[in-house]
């Protein structure tokens, strides 16, 4: 009969615990600007090409390169997370993708911050 296993999917050191925490924030808040984001960018999507309102005719017609840059700190918050906590490359460029997805990148922040969250109180025992 085996044991089931108690330790944390994100193994953290506690030398890191104190690096770890304000990266997980970043992550946490651009997580979910990213994913309002995403949101206000759909809408400016369907005002654009179902409601054919071009230009200035379109309340946010600026939105989409404003969008951009804000995903560009979600990358990054992404990649200071996911390296400090050891994470593979393909499970960050996973997580990066979650913010493309519109609701996605609300669901995987929660899940990630859970699990790094664990991950942390491992670390303090």
């Amino acid at each position: 009969m085996s044991t089931p296993d108690t330790r944390p999917a994100t193994t953290i050191a506690p030398e890191d615990v104190d690096a770890v925490r304000p990266r997980l924030r970043f992550f946490e808040v651009m997580a979910f600007v990213v994913g309002v984001g995403l949101l206000v960018l759909v809408v400016e999507m369907v005002l654009s090409y179902v409601f054919q309102m071009k230009g200035d005719d379109n309340p946010l017609h600026w939105w989409p390169q404003p969008h951009g840059f804000i995903y560009m700190g979600y990358l990054l918050a992404t990649a200071l997370l996911g390296f400090k906590v050891g994470w593979s490359l393909p499970r960050m460029v996973l997580v990066m993708l979650a913010g493309c997805v519109p609701f996605l990148s609300f669901w995987v922040e929660r899940r990630v911050a859970r699990e790094v969250a664990d991950g942390l109180a491992a670390a303090r025992r």
